[in-house]
This record gives structure tokens, sequence and C-alpha cells, in this order.
């Protein structure tokens, strides 16, 4: 145990110590963006006793939200693919699904957000994977996104240098606690007498009646042995296994050897192990195993730059925050030279203002009628002073640090959503993206990381989502559907299948561009537009336009647009459709015999023709729609031709009649060749 904390006690020493110039920073840049603390306290307290305004006019703000804001307006989204011949797209589809779920429920883009924004305002900003039970009733495990409010509560790997931490090999994640509310809170921990015994613990670990609670999260790398099958194992969800842990092999061998498979080939290959330990900088308090093999702690930075191999994480301010400061000097100096500056006074004769001393008293705040003077000798009247007017110098230079606030950050008035020169919507949204061009580092730096944190959830999903359970998935429209795992499916299709969350290697990229809300309004707007340029597009596109309304019954009112469509543009085969109709003709017809008590003889053909009809429609799904129909016209043929359907014929003027009894017999038509079983065939024109 001493050996374990003294590790712990290491470990956090040297983040703490790579971390501290980017933390010292960070918080600066947060204080100064955020809290508004522009003034050097020097300064300020110095101001302060003189009676001088330190104004603080933060123009910083506009520029962080517009990049933060485009980062929400432009959610990325985590598009799963298949990788090996195990994986399948249907696969990939459900996990898709899973994700979005997952997304959903766990509040993502909170998370998201929260991490984008302290890596504007500060340089870095994290955001985390958990694992917890699906219910508080049930055995079933889901997994979470969460947000960490805090950026300053996560110490990184000092050594890693990938640029979406995928190569983390520790991590702390804190929380400081009042050591009442620590003792409450675990109560089967051991009770520390922190005031004695633990002399060696220094701040963070203890500071006054605060104590620190650290997850101590650790990557290791370790062999693990792999079989080669001698043919593939086929799964429950129809696809095919052939390697696997020497383990699982050794647990299932009887199983293989009943398949009659075996060993082909076997190596060692090099894993991850992944542990969480719950710990206080004196004792250790949870040790667990993680499923996965990366830490699930993910960050967002902000611009990154490595000077002679050490990282630094600046935030989008860092360079303008000298531009800001200025501006509030030189607005606080034009203001005092305006505002503060003394009244433009009255100038007279020594005796003129005694007549009506206070209303001259008052002159420079209040508004007379008229006020009288004592002529002097003759001399003239009382006399004001022409106004010094406005500093100049002063709003020149704080326009100038305006200025160079846009220059700084690349974002000028155009991208601020003020008016320019240009006049075309085009020009306008060209001058737009040049600013989203200027800070496109930091949303792309959003999109590294989310693209980390899905290969996290690939890597957990299939150590989560095992057995025999019940999933919610979402589509790409946010409905939802419950899908089994581990159990048969009913397809649309009509077949059946096990979907086997752990067969498979899946891979994934990440795309940012518009949600699918904006996707589905400016498909709304381009097909209104559509229309109005050529109305007779819209009996065709009109069930699509409605669909993407978010309107009151919008679907129903699809729909019934929808069945208004030819056939072709419902997806239907005109051929297929026509024979379909002719075998339930065929139906009604026989329906219609059967309930005809004269035919209780005739059983022996309804029964042909029941045999017939169930041959049509059992073989028609795998014949092209012209032999079908050829069939079908066939057998109607055929029916309307019986002598209990058709009536007798006939006989042509001088022809003999016909005998007593003897049904009529069915003539073939010009060119009808006639088949094997008695039935004509139709031609082509027929």
């Amino acid at each position: 145990m001493d050996d374990t904390l003294k590790e712990a006690r290491d470990a956090f020493a040297a983040c703490q110590d790579a971390e501290a110039e980017n933390r010292a920073e960070a918080l600066d840049d947060i204080r100064f963006a955020r809290m508004e603390e522009q003034w050097p306290d020097a300064i300020r307290e110095q101001r302060k006793r003189e009676g001088r305004p330190c104004l603080t006019i933060n123009k910083l703000t506009a520029f962080t939200r517009q990049v933060i804001n485009d980062a929400r307006q432009n959610k990325p989204s985590i598009k799963v693919h298949p990788v090996d011949s195990s994986a399948d797209p249907a696969t990939a589809d459900l996990i898709n699904g899973l994700i979005r779920n997952i997304e959903y429920t766990s509040n993502a883009d909170v998370a998201y957000d929260t991490a984008a924004e302290c890596a504007v305002t500060g340089g870095v900003g994290y955001f985390r994977v958990g694992i917890d039970y699906a219910h508080d009733d049930t055995f079933d495990l889901d997994i979470l996104i969460q947000r960490i409010a805090n950026p300053f509560s996560v110490y990184g790997d000092p050594h890693s240098t990938a640029a979406d931490s995928s190569d983390w090999n520790v991590c702390f994640v804190t929380e400081t606690m009042k050591k009442a509310d620590f003792e409450r809170k675990h109560a089967g921990a051991a009770r520390v007498n922190w005031e004695a015994g633990y002399g060696d613990l220094q701040s963070p670990w203890v500071d006054g009646d605060d104590v620190m609670l650290a997850e101590w999260w650790r990557r290791e790398e370790v062999e693990r042995p792999i079989v080669l099958l001698s043919a593939p194992a086929q799964m429950p969800d129809g696809s095919e296994l052939r390697i696997l842990d020497a383990e699982f092999y050794a647990a299932n061998k009887p199983m293989f050897d009943g398949l009659g498979l075996t060993v082909a080939a076997d190596r060692v290959t090099r894993s991850w192990k992944v542990t969480q330990t719950l710990m206080t900088g004196a004792e250790v308090l949870e040790k667990t195993d993680w499923a996965g093999k990366f830490i699930p702690i993910i960050p967002v930075y902000g611009d990154e730059v490595n000077v002679e191999g050490k990282r630094y994480f600046r935030s989008l301010i860092r360079s303008a925050k000298d531009a800001q400061r200025m501006f509030n000097y030189w607005r606080t100096t034009s203001t005092e030279l305006v505002a503060l500056a003394p009244k433009a006074p009255f100038i007279g004769p020594k005796g003129s203002f005694k007549s009506d001393a206070a209303k001259w008293a008052t002159a420079n705040v209040q508004s007379h009628a008229y006020i009288e003077y004592d002529p002097v000798n003759g001399g003239a009247p009382p006399q004001r002073q022409p106004f010094a007017g406005v500093p100049a110098g002063a709003l020149q230079e704080a326009l100038n640090a305006s200025d160079d606030m846009k220059a700084i950050l690349g974002l000028y008035d155009a991208s601020l959503g003020a008016r320019s020169n240009e006049t075309s919507g085009k020009a306008i949204m060209a001058r737009q993206r040049e600013g989203d061009v200027a800070t496109f580092h930091f949303v792309d730096n959003l999109v590294r990381a989310i693209r980390h944190g899905g290969r996290v959830l690939l890597d957990l999903i299939p150590h989560v989502y095992t057995g025999q359970r019940i999933v919610r998935i979402l589509g790409q429209d946010k409905k939802p559907q419950n899908v089994p795992l581990g159990q048969p499916m009913q397809l649309p299709d009509g077949t059946e299948r096990v979907f086997d969350l752990s067969v498979g290697k899946y891979d994934l990229t990440v795309e940012a561009g518009p949600s699918f809300t904006t996707q589905r309004e400016e498909m709304v707007s381009a097909l209104t537009d559509l229309i109005r340029a050529y109305p007779p597009a819209a009996p065709v596109v009109g069930d699509i336009l409605i669909r993407n309304m978010d309107i009151q019954g919008a679907e129903e009112i699809s729909e019934r647009l929808k069945a208004l469509l030819p056939p072709q543009l419902q997806g239907q085969d005109p051929q297929a459709q026509q024979a379909q109709q002719a075998v339930q003709q065929l139906q009604q017809a026989l329906e219609q015999m059967k309930a005809d008590k004269s035919l209780d003889a005739r059983k022996v053909d309804i029964d042909a023709y029941n045999a017939e009809t169930k041959r049509i429609q059992a073989t028609q799904a795998g014949m092209p729609p012209e032999a079908v129909q050829a069939l079908v016209l066939q057998t109607l043929q055929a029916v309307l031709q019986s002598p209990d359907i058709l009536p007798p014929a006939s006989p042509p003027p001088g022809a003999p009649p016909m005998p007593q009894g003897m049904p009529p017999q069915p003539q073939p038509m010009p060119n009808q060749p006639a088949n094997s079983a008695g039935f004509f065939m139709p031609s082509p024109t027929q």
C-alpha cells in the first residue's frame, strides 16, 4: 500500500509540474475574458485611491462566442464503418444508432460544448466516458458521455505527444472535499487522522480543512496470446470468427473439437490494460479494472505550440489581451477628459455676479431663463469660455486598439455580423467564411477529440452490451427503435438474424456539419424554391417537402401525398403490381365459386384452382414480372372458360345442336399455342 501511494504521489507531482505553466496561463485567460479582470491589480488600486475610473469594455466575449457558437451549430457526428470480414454494414448501422442514443441520453452535446468553450477561452477542455447501470432496478450497463465542468481538475500525461490523447498512459481527475464530507461519503474507508501521522502530505492533497480525492488512471502494456482456427467458426448472427483469445479457446475447446476446428497457428500480441484507482494522498479507497484499452478522459486542445519538446496550449484570446488592455485604457482616458473634466466657466469683471449670485453659481448644472449681472465700470457682460473639445487622440487610439484585436484574432466586422461593402449574399458568405477559416483549428481539434471519444465507445461497446438484452437505438432523424441483442430479430426483408456486437472490427469517421434539424430546414427551403420556380414539381416532391416540415400531422399528410404518386415513384414495379391485382381477382372468383352450392360437384376443380393460386403466390417472388403476368393470365383464361363460370355458348346458325349434358369446349384463339397442361398460352397482345 505504501509503495502504491508513493508511486501515485510521484506520478501526480510529475503531471503537476508539467502542466504548471499551461494552467497558470489558462487561469489568467479565463479570468481576463470571462470574469473581466483586465486591469492589473496595482494600477486598479492606485486609480481607486486617486478616485479615477477603471472602465472595462470587454470586446473579447463577442470573438469567443463567434467561435464557440459556430462549433455548436456544426455538430460533429460519428459514423461507424465495418473493417474486417466478420463485420457487416447492418451491425455498423446498429452501432451508429446505439452511439446516437448514448449521446442523446447522456446529454453529450453539453459535454462537447463545455470542452470546446474551455479550449477557446483557456486553451484546453475535457469530457469523459463512463459506465453506469441503465436503471436503478437492473443489472444492465450503459455507456455515458459526461462533461467535466472544471478543466483544472484534470492532470494529463506529461509525456503525451498525440493530438487526441490516444497515447495517454496516466491521468488524474481530482476533487476537493471537506474532511467531514469525505468521512461521511466514504464511511467504509479507514478513518485518517489528518492532523497527525501524515505530516508529509502537502497541498493539494491536504490544504487546511480540505482533502483532495483523486482518480488515478493507469494504462499498461500487456501481452495477450491469440490463436488462429483451422477454419472459420460460424457465429449465431451469421458472421464468421477465426481469430480468438487463447483463454477463450481453452475454455470452449470441447465445443470447437465438436465442430472439427483445431488451432492452425498461435502467437502473442500486445494489448493494453487500464486500471482506475480511487485514492487520497493517505490511502487507496478502491481499485477497478477498466473494460477498455483507452483512458476514458478526452481533452479538447486549443491552439497547440510545441517548443523544444514542451507543449503549450493557447486560448483564442491569449495574444489579444494587450490590445484589450489598450482599448480599456484609452476609453477610460477619453471618458476622464470629457465627462470628468471641469465645466467651462463664465468669466467677467469682479463684482459682475453679485446681483444674481445663486443663479450664476448653478449656471453650469441648471438651465435658467435669464441671469442678471452688475455692470462694473461699463464693462462687458460675463462670457463663457469655449469647450476644449472631444479628445480625438484618445478616441483614435481606442479605435486602433479595436482594429488590433480584429487583426490578431482574424475575425473582422463581417464575421461578427456587421455590414460591409459586399452586397450579394454569396460575397457576404465568402467574407464570413474567411473568419471561420482563421479560427477553424479550434473546431477541428474538437472533431479530433470526438473521433477519439468514438474510439473509446467502440472499444467499450462489445464489453458493455453483451448477452441477451434490448437496446434502444436512434435514427438520424432521432426516431427511437428497440433492437434485441443475442436473440433472433425479424428483418424487414423477412429474414432473421442475431446481432452480436462482440464480433467483427469497426472503425469510424467524424464529420462536422449542420445538424439534422438544420439540414431539414435547408431541404424545406430548397424544395419550396424549386416549386416556386417549377410548379409542376409540386406533385412529385410534395410528400418529401411535408415530411421535413415541423408541423402537426406531417407524416400522415406525407403518406397521403405519396399514395397519389405513380407506382414508379413509389418504388413499385407496375407489371408486378398488375400481376398482384390479377391474383387478387382470381382469389375473389374462387371465393365466389365456393359460395355457390351448385358447385359441390366441382370441388375437385376448385381445389385444383386453389392449388394453382397458391403456386402462383409461391413462385411470383422468384419470377420476373413478365412471367408472373403470363402465368396469371393463363390461369384466368382457364377459369373463365370453365362451364361453371361461363354460360353455354349458343351454336352458330346452321350448326347441329350440342348434346345434352356436354360442357362447352374451350376453343383456341388464332395463333395461340397450348402448353403441356392443356392451357392456352396468351400471346403478347392479349
